[in-house]
């Protein structure tokens, strides 16, 4: 435990309680601050003090990443929550990292618009969904939380505060460390104000849903839909048992006769179950199991993807679960609540194998602490050495959240 503030010195930083644990690594302080200028406040604090940090907003991603290798204090920023600014007419707003996704979205939709962001993890907090990158199905049309974010203000590990892009859609001004900052984790600098670009509210929505016998009845579906005119705004799969059936479910969103037109045209496309549903199947914008991977291939590879996990999954007789957005490559693994460390490492040595013949990899995205101690979180990358360089250059004491990052960044 490091020394407390100093006397006479009033600090932004309190004594940690039970709560204050990131991976059964227990905090000595808190911090809570209500205004940019009390955050910066404290993280001037924690360099002078050389105290390693985590940020939390709503706890919804707090045990993702790696353990911390080392926790001081725990910056609490969901007192920030606050839209700083929203030009309507520019569609931009701008607002705090502490403020629920669900309750922007909110405040938006009263003037016809939105963040084209999905709510993957309920309560998340728009500061855990830039330091985490997750944006959901809907990031096939409008991309996905790096397109989104034009703008940045940063507290860097130093408590100097620095900014990158604006509040103009066409400002591409320090767009790289907008792009930098998102899925780095917190392992960059802590997120004081974002700044995103807005979409109109659609006039109507409507889901075109089917299931279908095995994943190649599913890949031929979604290589017909994506290679045609119908302009879904997301495709998703979901198949709930590898040896079983799968869901297809495809968004299209525009002008009442347009979507029921291409709603039409799709039924067509997707076989005889197919069906038209007013809102979201369940499992929409969900992540699978207790225990989720992520994986990435081209999409093209989609298929031998997903036979992939299911061949892993059965030789080493794991239950697993798969969501998958194909025209984005991506796969949401689950695997069931009493799937052992061992087990979890198999697979993800196997998975990976296969997987970067495509070029592509396997991370542990959510897991038990037990889990994520026993196995590599991350797996193998290219660029780490490059990573390792970006980090010392902006954290070169290694105070934003250690160990959480790819190599134990």
């Amino acid at each position: 435990m490091r020394d407390g503030p100093k006397a006479g010195r009033q600090s932004g930083l309190s004594p940690a309680s039970n709560y204050d644990v990131v991976d059964g690594v227990t905090a000595a302080w808190v911090a809570k601050p209500r205004e940019a200028h009390e955050l910066r406040a404290v993280m001037e604090e924690v360099a002078a003090r050389k105290l390693a940090v985590v940020v939390r907003g709503a706890g919804t991603k707090i045990a993702w990443g790696g353990i911390p290798s080392r926790l001081d204090a725990v910056i609490d920023v969901s007192g920030l929550d606050r839209v700083t600014e929203h030009v309507v007419g520019d569609l931009v707003v701008r607002v705090e990292p502490g403020m629920r996704l669900a309750n922007l979205q909110a405040t938006l939709e009263q003037v016809g618009q939105r963040l084209s962001i999905d709510e993957v993890m309920a309560g998340s907090t728009i500061g855990g969904i830039v330091a985490t990158g997750l944006s959901g199905p809907r990031r096939l049309a409008f991309g996905g939380v790096r397109d989104l974010l034009i703008g940045v203000s940063v507290i860097r590990a130093d408590g100097q505060l620095a900014r990158a892009g604006g509040k103009v859609v066409k400002n591409v001004a320090g767009y790289d460390l907008c792009k930098l900052y998102t899925g780095s984790y917190g392992t960059l600098g802590v997120i004081s104000e974002t700044v995103f670009r807005l979409h109109p509210l659609p006039a109507a929505a409507a889901w075109v849903s089917a299931r279908l016998a095995d994943e190649n009845a599913a890949t031929k579906a979604v290589l017909e839909l994506l290679s045609s005119q119908l302009a879904p705004v997301a495709l998703e799969l979901d198949w709930p048992a590898t040896n079983g059936p799968i869901e297809l479910s495809v968004l299209f969103e525009g002008l009442t006769g347009s979507v029921e037109q291409r709603c039409g045209i799709a039924l067509g496309m997707v076989g005889a179950s197919a069906a038209i549903r007013s809102s979201a199947p369940p499992w929409w914008a969900t992540l699978p199991g207790p225990t989720t991977l992520k994986a990435t291939t081209t999409i093209s590879g989609v298929r031998d993807a997903l036979r992939s996990v299911a061949v892993a999954a059965g030789s080493g007789a794991i239950t697993a679960s798969i969501r998958c957005s194909p025209g984005l490559g991506i796969l949401y693994i689950g695997l069931s609540e009493d799937s052992e460390p061992e087990m979890v490492d198999y697979l993800l040595r196997r998975l990976r194998d296969h997987f970067k013949k495509s070029g592509g990899s396997v991370v542990v995205l959510r897991a038990s602490a037990e889990i994520r101690a026993a196995v590599d979180v991350w797996g193998p990358v290219g660029a780490l050495e490059l990573m390792r360089r970006v980090k010392a250059n902006f954290d070169p004491a290694g105070l934003l959240a250690p160990g959480r990052f790819v190599g134990g960044i």
